[in-house]
């Protein structure tokens, strides 16, 4: 049954047909309802009695139906038409990466990233029970911005007595999955499928293995005369090394692919997410690391000595990571870990007394408040020390502590609260300073080495008011050297975000950056020999490892267990306090008409980050795993329809005709990306020299609202017009990341740093105070009417949103924001109200944390 253009199969208008195959033929559609193609794929009436294909195709759409990860095929709908089911899936652009490997093979640098993205959406699958079972490189697509997708799952979980004997007839190793296979592709089957023993999600483990060989070395890891020979291979013979056919093929991945392809499920990879953290800490100690880290040692003034030890050093770690790839390695460290906190919630902070025999920690319990706990290794009791609203920083060798109080989170991960100062043995607390993100005690254990904001910027000072680093960034986790001559610190470049490198910074100010930004960083301590700094980060959403890195920029990674972690401390005698998080970033929302709030969340850190004016639709990005490392942009109907993904960057603003959508990517802040709703082609928009965090179209559509600055520079408003030029400053430096925009696109309201509300004109000109607002007020949205704004202040639970009379500075409570379970909850964030106040959207922030005492890493 060929669909011919125009014909409607429920809501989707048949465009073009675009590709065949067993299971069905596909076409191009048009869904107008969100103004977007989509591909349907139509199983042909005459295949209908065809019990075998029936079943495959409906259980490819009811596995991938159940499946939402950026490397999974998405399915949208599933029906039937005259008889006929089809199903609705996202519409992709690119080549199958059969197709991409025909000629040759893969760099080794590209195969490792295309094998995580798959790893990572295999893992997603196997976390909901289903397997794919017919892995090969025809059932992976590869879009034209380098996303892997997984297609076609419809052996998933079949289960019972395969019918290998189909395939023994077949021709040799197909490229196409034929009518006549029942279970896998020959060249891609693992042993156990071969011999009809049911297969779990170890085999698709072992066609990944496969598949990675095939794209390293551009040969089969199994292939015969016959499909039969193939088989036999597959069970009786090895594939040739990965080294033996590609010369730059880092070291350990022989050993990735090897453990893969094991012939007993048992010895290979138990999961896929091991698997896809594996191939991540590969991709950073890869042999063009190494030489980087090296080269790190050859510079002028050393001398021929140091250069040559620096020489030797560098041959040596190459040569080390040579045999641990071949399968030879040093002898492994063999770390105990105890676990120390078992209620549910979040826990901020943990610190070893000095003696090294307690432990203090900071957390948020069943959902209550911070308070401060004392406990000890091996005991799974904790004591409450009476301190409530309060976070641990550091403990001094004298016993005395330093601590957070009122912390509240302001913008993203960036937080406030009071330093102050209480004896271990217990006490009042004693207030040293306001506006303090971080502490550690100085070298006399007396004085305190801050992090705080200071008008607009983030300062290293000690002692407090000498300045050692100053940033437009933010910084956490200093912590002084075990010699007491260096700070060692997190430097993060952008507003908010977790974001991370590791600094250093001498007691004179002179200060280094040992790393590269990771994508996700929290925690540092000194290792206990004090001569590397240890910190926790990763490459990927919220997948953090625990790494090491010397002074003069040499990287390890000490522990790699692929979950969210924190370093909390590290003793001189080698004790190591680390914490495993559950975090997740959530959107709640009421759609127009309704009365009860909808989850809008769509993979695992989604933040809002504008709503229509009709309320009915959100822009949202995902910065998580599932986003990437260049975030995601979603939009999504706030009835709880499907998201869908427009492109990459942090999210703005949605035109005034609702047909564009603006971002900025995340590696190029001086930049913006207008991004077609339905049909178009993406434009970007260049500003030289800025550092943008906001944009907005105004109501006429020919100018853009920009808040950002020059490099370095603290905020301030700007107009653009949207074919590009200067930026023109509308409003004086010093302003806090958060603004609303009038409907008529007159007056922009903003508050300048630790200064109340002010209404700045669009056409230039003196700005106004806005009557009864305080320095703590945020504006939010104008009211429809332009007689009032929307208005909180962060860090409040629930989050209270009032409307502020413009004219009378009348305020009265519009809502209170707080999703019904608090175990975990952080922070409220990132709201956003349509005019007329009958549709919101609100972010959510939770973190489910456990502590742990770790002996023997090193």
């Amino acid at each position: 049954m060929a669909l011919t253009q125009g014909t409607r199969i429920g809501p989707y208008e048949i465009r073009e047909r675009i590709g065949a195959g067993g299971m069905g033929e596909v076409y191009r559609a048009r869904d107008e309802r969100l103004a977007r193609d989509v591909a349907v794929k139509v199983l042909p009436p005459s295949f209908l009695g065809d019990a075998d294909r029936l079943r495959r195709f409906e259980q490819e759409a009811r596995a991938a139906g159940q499946l939402n990860h950026p490397n999974i095929l998405a399915v949208h709908d599933a029906g039937s038409h005259e008889g006929a089911p089809y199903v609705v899936q996202e519409l992709l652009e690119g080549e199958t990466l059969r197709d991409r490997i025909r000629e040759t093979p893969l760099p080794s640098r590209k195969a490792i990233d295309f094998a995580r993205q798959i790893a990572e959406g295999l893992a997603a699958a196997h976390l909901k029970g289903i397997v794919h079972r017919d892995l090969k490189p025809e059932n992976l697509f590869v879009t034209r911005d380098g996303r892997v997708k997984i297609l076609d799952f419809g052996l998933a979980k079949l289960t019972g007595n395969d019918d290998v004997a189909a395939n023994l007839s077949a021709a040799p190793t197909q490229m196409e999955t034929g009518a006549g296979v029942v279970l896998g592709t020959a060249g891609y089957m693992s042993p156990e499928q071969v011999r009809g023993q049911p297969a779990d999600h170890r085999s698709d483990i072992f066609s990944f293995g496969a598949i990675l060989h095939e794209m390293l070395t551009g040969r089969r890891a199994f292939e015969g005369e016959s499909s039969v020979e193939t088989m036999n291979a597959i069970l009786k013979q090895e594939p040739p090394e990965v080294s033996s056919v590609v010369r730059d093929a880092p070291p350990g991945l022989d050993r990735i692919v090897e453990h893969c392809l094991e012939k007993r499920p048992d010895e290979r990879f138990q999961s896929a997410r091991d698997l896809a953290f594996q191939l991540e800490a590969l991709s950073e100690t890869s042999p063009s690391g190494i030489a980087r880290s090296a080269a790190t040692e050859l510079r002028p003034g050393g001398g021929r000595a140091r250069r040559a030890l620096a020489a030797a050093l560098a041959l040596a770690a190459l040569a080390a990571a040579f045999f641990i790839g071949r399968g030879t390695r040093p002898e492994p460290a063999n770390p105990t870990y105890s676990q120390m906190t078992f209620r549910q919630g979040s826990l901020f902070s943990a610190r070893f007394t000095p003696d090294g025999q307690s432990v203090v920690y900071g957390a948020a319990w069943d959902g209550g408040p911070a308070e401060l706990y004392s406990t000890r290794p091996g005991s799974p009791e904790s004591r409450a020390l009476g301190l409530t609203r309060a976070e641990i920083l550091a403990v001094s060798p004298t016993g005395e502590m330093a601590i957070l109080m009122n912390p509240t989170f302001t913008i993203g991960w960036m937080r406030g609260g009071t330093l102050a100062r209480v004896p271990l043995a217990g006490g009042v607390p004693r207030p040293v300073l306001e506006n303090v993100q971080d502490a550690d005690w100085g070298p006399d254990g007396k004085s305190l080495i801050v992090a705080r904001s200071v008008g607009g910027r983030y300062r290293l000072e000690h002692p407090i008011g000498d300045v050692l680093y100053e940033t437009t960034g933010w910084i956490s986790s200093p912590r002084l050297s075990r010699d007491g001559k260096r700070i060692a610190f997190l430097h993060h470049p952008g507003i908010g975000d977790n974001r991370g490198q590791v600094g250093l910074v001498d007691l004179r100010g002179r200060s280094t950056m040992l790393t590269d930004p990771f994508s996700s960083s929290g925690g540092l301590a000194w290792s206990p020999s004090g001569e590397e700094i240890w910190f926790t980060a990763g490459r990927t959403g919220n997948v953090r490892a625990l790494h090491a890195v010397g002074p003069e920029g040499r990287q390890r990674t000490v522990d790699g267990a692929p979950a969210d972690l924190s370093l909390q401390d590290v003793a001189p005698t080698g004790q190591v306090l680390l914490s495993r998080n559950t975090a997740r970033r959530g959107i709640m929302g009421l759609a127009p008409g309704e009365s009860t709030e909808r989850d809008l969340s769509w993979l695992d850190w989604s933040r809002p980050g504008y709503l229509s004016a009709d309320g009915e639709w959100l822009l949202f990005e995902e910065q998580g795993q599932g986003g990437g490392p260049e975030f995601s942009v979603y939009l999504r109907p706030t009835n709880g329809g499907p998201a869908v993904r427009l492109g990459e960057g942090t999210s703005t603003a949605l035109s005034p005709d609702g047909r564009w959508a603006m971002a900025i990517p995340v590696d190029r802040t001086d930049r913006l990306v207008i991004l077609p709703r339905g049909v178009g082609t993406p434009r970007t928009i260049d500003v030289p020299g800025f550092d943008l965090v906001g944009a907005e179209w105004l109501p006429d559509g020919e100018r853009i609202l920009l808040l950002g600055g020059k490099k370095g520079g603290l905020l301030r408003l700007f107009l653009l017009d949207t074919e590009g030029g200067t930026p023109r400053p509308i409003s004086p430096e010093g302003l806090v990341s958060i603004y609303a925009l009038s409907a008529d696109g007159e007056f922009i309201a903003a508050s300048p740093i630790d200064e109340a509300l002010r209404l700045y004109p669009v056409a230039g000109g003196d700005a106004r105070p806005v009557p009864g607002a305080g320095p703590e007020d945020r504006a939010l949205r104008w009211s429809s009417d332009g007689a009032s704004l929307f208005v909180t202040r962060l860090g409040e639970l629930p989050a209270r949103i009032e409307r502020l009379d413009l004219m009378t500075g009348r305020r009265t409570l519009w809502k209170e924001l707080l999703p019904d379970d608090r175990a975990g909850l952080l922070d409220i964030g990132f709201m956003t109200i349509a005019p007329d106040g009958r549709a919101y959207a609100y972010s959510y922030r939770r973190i489910l944390s456990t502590l742990y005492h770790i002996e023997g890493l090193r």
